[in-house]
């Protein structure tokens, strides 16, 4: 028997000849050839479905699911195939052969596994993991599967919760143009912008108790909500200015006989009056600053000649590249192309090949799903935050972890009760109360709504120091990066721009590549030239000098910047205030230290000009 795992109707089930008598009732009532291995065609029919799987196998009867069944059926038409091969097959096994290819066919068997094969790519998986068992894969490549099964049963409403949580950029970008042609309906929570401006066409909001419904996607939304608290908020303070003059009146004339009917008249109109709610946004901005202890070097890591291999896997092979500090760079590219390994490296976490060269004054803060191991679980997160020895207060401090969904009371909480997206939350608001001055983060935005993500790209915008990040949620990295990084070929690449100019340039190089060659490029032969290995030697050279004399720079300004703040500090003393003498040779000492610190820094800057000629 096929059939689908609901039942339509309210059906008793006491005896295998009532299964058999209501499953032939069930499909006349349908009207539907083979409604039991179909999809609900109506939502007043999946609201009717009842489920009698379970009552069947109490009376014997055998149930079975329309996936097993082509398996099952192609698993036999494939020993007959391989029997074939071997002696002549019989009248009898043609017979079957084709009674099993008909039943393959009409169970829609060859399109399923074509369909299975095409969703799973698009989600992620090589053609080789398509043959591994499932136990082989992680948590998230699980979630993947489910997803996919979920498409190929191809139902009339399609419920997704969070669904490109688990999925990489190429991912993500293949779900956005399945679900855009899809035929059914799909109702997704999600807090990936650019994934609900390009998928959705009607938005409901959530707020005040109520439900709201927008034509358009979340672009159009915003625009429209913003119109529409702008209206609301105009409506309730004319109201709040017609009830103050009406209650004016009432005080003014209630002790009068002769407005005795008047003001009456006003009180029971103000009793039914229907008060407009005042405006309450959650789209409000934190002002929440990341503080740097000190401004690193110039340079904040160089990366040359980097190797790492897992086994057989080449992650990356004989590359590098630079970091500079206010570098703010997103690492993007498909799951398994190594960004969290190259993460780890730069991090000084990973086993690798080649050179990681740190630079002056850098403090590094790490965020990655591992950090959770290092929460005390007996304690409260308040305390937690406390301990970790930011200097901030306690207000301060219950201010950053609102902006990370923790309010109220929910701050006392100890650690061990919280779910992993909460772990998860804390241990990001720790890295970013680090003070550091350069900060990784491995997909920070995981277990966050919109608004705190807006506090987040606030934050990033404004932070003083350096960050590599990797993320799949390209409103985020939109927002925060000015240098995009991907590995290709086992190299690491850059681009120095922002991801909407990256993907354009993406777009343009791919049409490119595309386009049939005209003409034959002849590569050019390298050189052998003794003359042009003495110049290269030389360059070698004046390079690492320049480095050398950077180095230097960099610590002769980190001390006249020392001494400049501690002479400021002197500047606002009282003692020194209430002395104009001292007051006088302070200032002047502060703008000798002030020109020295304005020379070092365009000395530093020219250096470093000079040393990036020799990078290009």
């Amino acid at each position: 028997i096929y059939r689908h795992p609901h039942i339509y109707g309210d059906v008793t089930v006491e005896s295998e000849e009532e299964v058999k008598r209501n499953w032939e009732a069930i499909k006349l009532k349908e009207g539907r050839k083979g409604v039991l291995s179909g999809v609900p065609k109506s939502l007043p029919a999946l609201v009717k479905a009842y489920r009698i799987q379970e009552k069947a196998k109490q009376v014997g009867f055998e149930w079975e699911n329309k996936e097993d069944v082509w398996l099952k059926v192609e698993e036999e038409m494939n020993a007959i195939y391989a029997s074939m091969e071997k002696e002549d097959a019989s009248p009898e096994t043609l017979e079957r052969l084709g009674h099993l290819q008909e039943e393959f066919e009409r169970n829609n068997g060859y399109q399923i596994r074509s369909q299975t094969e095409e969703i799973l790519e698009g989600l992620g998986f090589s053609t080789a993991d398509l043959i591994r068992p499932l136990q082989e894969f992680s948590g998230g490549w699980r979630m993947r599967v489910i997803l996919a099964r979920m498409l190929l049963e191809r139902p009339d409403v399609l419920m997704l919760d969070e669904p490109t949580n688990h999925l990489d950029l190429p991912s993500i970008e293949w779900l956005e143009n399945y679900l855009q042609s899809y035929q059914g309906t799909v109702i997704v929570v999600s807090h990936d912008k650019y994934f609900l401006n390009r998928m959705v066409t009607k938005i409901v909001e959530v707020a005040n108790l109520k439900l709201y419904v927008w034509e358009g996607n979340y672009d159009f939304f915003l625009q429209a909500k913003e119109e529409r608290d702008a209206l609301q908020m105009r409506q309730y303070e004319n109201q709040q200015q017609f009830i103050k003059d009406q209650e004016k009146f009432i005080n003014r004339f209630r002790a009068k006989a002769s407005k005795a009917t008047a003001v009456q008249s006003r009180v029971k109109m103000l009793e039914k009056l229907d008060k407009i709610d005042v405006v309450e946004s959650d789209d409000a901005r934190v002002n929440l600053r990341f503080r740097v202890k000190k401004d690193s070097g110039k340079i904040v890591m160089e990366l040359n000649d980097i190797t790492k291999h897992y086994g057989d896997k080449r992650i990356i092979t004989d590359t590098g590249g630079t970091i500079v500090r206010k570098d703010k760079i997103a690492l993007i590219g498909a799951n398994g192309m190594g960004k969290s390994t190259l993460l780890r490296v730069i991090a000084n976490t990973e086993q690798f090949e080649g050179e990681r060269k740190e630079g002056y004054n850098v403090i590094t803060s790490f965020f990655a799903q591992h950090q959770l191991q290092a929460l005390h679980l007996e304690n409260e997160i308040l305390q937690e935050m406390t301990e970790h020895g930011s200097g901030l207060t306690e207000s301060e401090l219950r201010n950053i972890l609102g902006c990370f969904l923790f309010a109220g009371d929910d701050v006392f909480k100890p650690i061990k009760v919280l779910s992993g997206g909460e772990k998860s939350r804390v241990a990001l608001a720790k890295t970013l109360i680090e003070q550091a001055n350069f900060m990784l983060l491995d997909e920070p935005t995981n277990h966050l709504d919109i608004q705190s993500i807006e506090v987040l790209v606030q934050a990033l915008q404004d932070y003083e120091g350096s960050f590599v990040l990797v993320s799949h949620d390209r409103y985020f990295v939109s927002q925060v990066a000015n240098k995009i990084w991907w590995i290709e070929d086992e190299k690491i690449n850059e681009y120095p721009g922002t991801y909407e100019e990256f993907t354009f340039w993406k777009a343009r190089r791919d049409a490119e590549k595309q386009k049939p060659k005209s003409e034959v490029v002849v590569k050019e032969k390298k050189s052998t030239n003794p003359q042009k290995n003495d110049q290269d030697r030389k360059r070698q050279q004046k390079k690492r000098k320049l480095e050398q004399k950077l180095e230097k720079l960099e610590k002769e300004l980190d001390s006249v910047k020392s001494e400049l703040t501690d002479i400021e500090a002197q500047l606002t003393s009282p003692e020194i205030t209430s002395d104009r003498q001292k007051l006088t040779d302070l200032s002047l000492k502060h703008q000798t230290i002030s020109d020295q610190n304005k020379r070092l820094e365009s000395e530093m800057e020219e250096v470093f000009e000079r040393l990036l000629e020799f990078e290009d």
